[in-house]
C-alpha cells in the first residue's frame, strides 16, 4: 500500500508546533532562572541583615587617626599633628567608618577649618580602613609686629593669621619682620582668617618674595609707608581705611640702608618695576659689593623706577 504524502501546510504545522515547544521550554527556563535568582537574593539579604553589624563592626571598616594618610606635613607646622585633629573633631558624632558614602565630604570640611590648610585637593576612602588625603598647606612668610605684643603674629603670602605656636623665638627671627602695623587683626582668635588691613597684605606679599634671600641679604624689617593723598589727589582722613594702593613700602637691613620698595604688586602701579625686576636688581647690588650696606655710599637704594 503506497505511503501517504505529507502535505506542505502540515509540515509547516510541525515546525511550528516545535518551535513554540522549544519557546515554551525556555520561557520555563528562564523564569525558573528568575525565580532562583530572587531565592538567592532574599536569601542573602536575609543573611545579611543578620550578620552585617558585625561584619562592619570590623576594624577592616574602621578609621582611627593612623588610618589617615595625609600630605606629608611641612618643616614649619610642629606642634599640630592633622590626622588627631581631625579624627578628634569627626568622631565627636560617633565612630567613622569607610561605609559612611559622605566620610569623604566632612573629612573635606573638617580640614578647610585648620588654619594651616589651604587647599584639599582630593579624598579618597579604600579597603581596609583607609582615608588618603591630598592637600596643599599654607606657609608662613612674615612676622607682624604689633605694639604691646610680645611674640609677632605670623602670616601666609595672603595675611592669613597662622597659629603662633608653632614657633619659637629662635624660628620666628629666621623669617621678614613686618612693623608699623598698629592694628591688630580683625578675628584675632580666628586662625585661618585673613588679618583685614592692606598694610599687612602687602607687606605678606613683599616678604613672600624677598623670603627665600632675608637671611643672606641681612634684612631686618619690612615698613608700610601712608601715602599723604589717594591718586586723584584728595587727602584721606585719619582713621579711613586704605586700599593696598594707598601704601608704599620700605625696606630696612641691618646695616641701616633704606630701600624704598615702593608698592606691592597687588597695587599695579603703571610704570613701577615687577616684583621680580625689584628682587633682581637687589640680589645684582649685592654681588657686585657683596652687601647691601655701603659704609662710604648713600644709605638710601631706590627701587622705584627702572
Amino acid at each position: 500500500m503506497p505511503a501517504k504524502k505529507v502535505t506542505s501546510s502540515q509540515s509547516k504545522s510541525n515546525i511550528s508546533q516545535q518551535v513554540s515547544r522549544w519557546f515554551s521550554g525556555m520561557l520555563g527556563t528562564v523564569i525558573l532562572c528568575i525565580v532562583l535568582i530572587g531565592i538567592f537574593i532574599a536569601c542573602s539579604y536575609a543573611a545579611w541583615q543578620k550578620i552585617s553589624s558585625r561584619v562592619l563592626a570590623s576594624p577592616e571598616y574602621f578609621v582611627g587617626p593612623q588610618q589617615f594618610e595625609i600630605t606629608p606635613q611641612p618643616p614649619w607646622i610642629h606642634q599640630t599633628d592633622l590626622r588627631t585633629e581631625i579624627y578628634r573633631d569627626l568622631s565627636r558624632h560617633g565612630p567613622l567608618s569607610i561605609m559612611d558614602d559622605n566620610l569623604t565630604e566632612r573629612v573635606a570640611a573638617a580640614l578647610l577649618q585648620q588654619p594651616w590648610v589651604y587647599k584639599v585637593r582630593q579624598v579618597s576612602k579604600q579597603y581596609p580602613a583607609t582615608v588618603k588625603v591630598d592637600l596643599i598647606y599654607r606657609q608662613p612668610v612674615c612676622m607682624v609686629e604689633i605694639p604691646g605684643d610680645v611674640m609677632p603674629t605670623p602670616v601666609d603670602i595672603e595675611g592669613t593669621l597662622l597659629p603662633k605656636d608653632e614657633f619659637s623665638p629662635v624660628e620666628a627671627a629666621k623669617y621678614p619682620r613686618l612693623a608699623g602695623v598698629d592694628r591688630g587683626p580683625m578675628n584675632p582668635q580666628r586662625f585661618g582668617s585673613r588679618w583685614g588691613d592692606s598694610r599687612v597684605a602687602g607687606g605678606a606679599e613683599i616678604a613672600a618674595a624677598l623670603l627665600p634671600l632675608w637671611e643672606k641679604l641681612k634684612l631686618q624689617r619690612i615698613v608700610p609707608i601712608p601715602a599723604p593723598a589717594t591718586a586723584t589727589g584728595t587727602e584721606i582722613p585719619p582713621g579711613t581705611a586704605r586700599s593696598v594702593s594707598d601704601y608704599t613700602f620700605s625696606i630696612i637691613t641691618h646695616g641701616g640702608m633704606r630701600i624704598l620698595w615702593g608698592h606691592s604688586s597687588a597695587a599695579n602701579m603703571p610704570g613701577e618695576p615687577t616684583t621680580l625686576q625689584k628682587v633682581e636688581k637687589l640680589k645684582q647690588s649685592f654681588a657686585e659689593h657683596g652687601s647691601l650696606d655701603f659704609p662710604q655710599g648713600p644709605r638710601e637704594m631706590d627701587l622705584r623706577r627702572p
